[in-house]
């Protein structure tokens, strides 16, 4: 996929439970880009009453505002699954996120190998620090900003590449 020109959708999930069969999603976050374009996003979550797990509750209590709130657990895959349509979907990891995912025929990729780097556990700060991010909660946010880095960083090599190519063309003349 070229993310500098197609479409895509880059999402995270956080379940209730790493297994989909015993939890629901209690956070769905997703950027719809066109290229480095961001096209629409896509912030929901379940009211508290349905996170029974008072860790997973903490974690999700961060900028209510941005968030649609619902009371029905199979709201957000169903809305998820209209918004997306048949894009193809860059995930966080694939253990729990392919699970909550499985009704989804799209095409499903790890985004890490666009960054040039791989999942690990610290994978976020590795990214704040790799491109000089302010910390954020919003996670698809910064995987935007980091693929808008890594754009750019590939034009300026290339840049310097056909610099280098005129300059030696130029000596030759």
């Amino acid at each position: 996929m070229n993310l500098e020109k197609d479409e895509y959708v880059i999402v995270e999930i956080i379940p209730t439970h790493s297994q989909e069969e015993k939890g629901y999603i209690a956070q769905l976050s997703a950027l719809k880009l066109k290229g480095l374009k961001l096209l629409d996003r896509f912030d929901y979550r379940l009211k508290d009453e349905w996170v029974k797990n008072e860790d997973i509750k903490n974690m999700i209590q961060y900028d209510k505002k941005s968030f649609t709130y619902v009371n029905n657990p199979y709201f957000i895959p169903e809305k998820f699954k209209s918004w997306v349509k048949k894009l193809p979907i860059l995930i966080l990891e694939d253990s729990y996120t392919l699970d909550y995912l499985k009704e989804l025929d799209n095409k499903k990729e790890l985004i890490y190998p666009y960054l040039n780097m791989t999942h690990s556990y610290d994978v976020f700060n590795q990214i704040i620090k790799k491109y000089n991010l302010a910390p954020s909660n919003h996670l698809v946010d910064l995987l935007y900003e980091a693929i808008i880095y890594e754009s750019n960083n590939k034009n300026k090599s290339s840049q310097k590449t056909n610099d280098k190519s005129t300059k030696n063309t130029l000596q030759e003349v």
